[in-house]
């Protein structure tokens, strides 16, 4: 796995008070910048991204939306990193994806009375996890230690940026971090996408808390467990039980809590 690298960051100037003092010192700041995408010369979308990683950002969004099925669609990716651009030209691009992102769509999770996908290309892309893999508890430890204490350089550096990576047998195999948190998954999928990696059985783990978007986000890619450092919200606890995903959460060094299909964790 490539190693938490210090990038994208900036000093600036400011004034800490401190035991009654006023003084002038230099901070480490995360940089963010604009991504406008155009695909088939047709404007998409535009996300505030740390300026890392750009090509995975990409790809993992427009799979995940739908907006194409597969990595091999692809067949140009241009970033003009200057102006915050990037231009995609790609085959069998789904009009009905592109045309619905962030159209909002009410509708229930997997059949059930519960009120579950806010966004039409989340009900057409979530998916249920169907997956018998079995994680142990002494590596659940192990990578949310190694995430925010060794690998994270950045988060270390600026506090700035949301760190996350994908795990193997308690090893952080792919990595990447981001201003914005649903980002690192884009991000993580783009390079999962591009090594060919399975992903239904392997673990996410996740510097922030997860959301019902950051559920939703880990179901499109085919995790079966998501770790996260903080806690859940109840709308993503409730979809993680339709969508067959485990959620951990409240990592500490020696403890942690599981929310959802505790059957996958083992000691």
């Amino acid at each position: 796995m490539e190693q938490g690298q210090i990038e994208a960051i900036q000093k600036y100037e400011a004034t800490q008070f401190k035991n009654g003092l006023f003084t002038k010192t230099d901070q480490w700041i995360s940089e963010e910048m604009p991504l406008t995408v155009y695909l088939n010369g047709k404007e998409t979308t535009t996300m505030l991204c740390s300026p890392v990683d750009q090509k995975y950002l990409i790809i993992g969004f427009l799979v995940s939306e739908g907006m194409i099925q597969q990595l091999e669609d692809i067949k140009e990716l241009t970033i003009n990193e200057e102006d915050g651009l990037v231009y995609v030209e790609a085959d069998l691009v789904e009009r009905k994806a592109t045309d619905g992102y962030l159209r909002r769509c009410l509708t229930t999770c997997c059949g059930r009375g519960r009120a579950g996908f806010y966004f039409a290309n989340d009900h057409q892309t979530t998916r249920y996890i169907d997956s018998a893999v079995r994680f142990q508890a002494a590596d659940i430890l192990k990578c949310a230690a190694t995430l925010l204490d060794e690998v994270s350089a950045t988060h270390s550096k600026t506090y700035g940026v949301h760190s996350g990576a994908v795990v193997e047998r308690g090893n952080l195999i792919v990595y990447s971090e981001d201003i914005g948190r649903h980002n690192i998954f884009d991000k993580l999928y783009g390079k999962c996408l591009e090594q060919n990696l399975t992903m239904d059985d392997k673990m996410i783990v996740f510097s922030g808390r997860i959301s019902s978007e950051i559920l939703i986000k880990v179901s499109k890619m085919g995790f079966p467990c998501v770790i996260a450092k903080s806690v859940p919200t109840t709308l993503a606890l409730g979809l993680a039980k339709d969508l067959g995903i485990t959620i951990i959460g409240r990592v500490r060094n020696d403890s942690f809590y599981i929310y959802t299909h505790p059957e996958r964790v083992v000691f």
